[in-house]
């Protein structure tokens, strides 16, 4: 039995989701195997290396374009490095994916932490 899992989001944008995983100061690797439960191994094209005994396997979504997160949430050590439904991690994918967006269109992107671990993006024409 499986204890991976698939998280719902949309990632669309692998250099994006790199420079989200080098700011939480987590390794990736491509085209490698991550590891879950005992002696589980999922292959990921792309694979977020964790502190803890288990990792996140990045891999194309078969119903729909981009990439599905796959990992094992068995006693709660990813969501304690990656936040619950992984969401530290995808917060700082969408703030790496939106300030590459900005500066294709040439504005300039100023971010802020909120009290509430939030993340603000100020977007301005150049």
């Amino acid at each position: 039995m499986s204890h991976f899992t698939s998280i719902e989001t949309k990632i669309r944008d692998l250099d994006a989701l790199r420079s989200a995983c080098a700011e939480m100061g987590l390794e990736t690797a491509e085209n490698v195997f991550a590891r879950g439960y005992g002696s589980q191994r999922r292959h990921g094209r792309l694979v977020v290396r964790l502190r803890g005994p288990y990792d996140v396997a990045v891999n194309p979504a078969t119903n729909a374009d981009g990439y599905v997160l796959e990992t094992d949430l068995w006693q709660g050590h990813v969501e304690r490095e990656l936040g619950p439904g992984l969401g530290r991690l995808r917060q700082l994918y969408a703030v790496h994916k939106a300030t590459a967006e900005a500066r294709k269109r040439g504005l300039r992107v100023r971010r802020s932490v909120l009290p509430d671990g939030k993340i603000r993006l100020n977007v301005t024409g150049a």
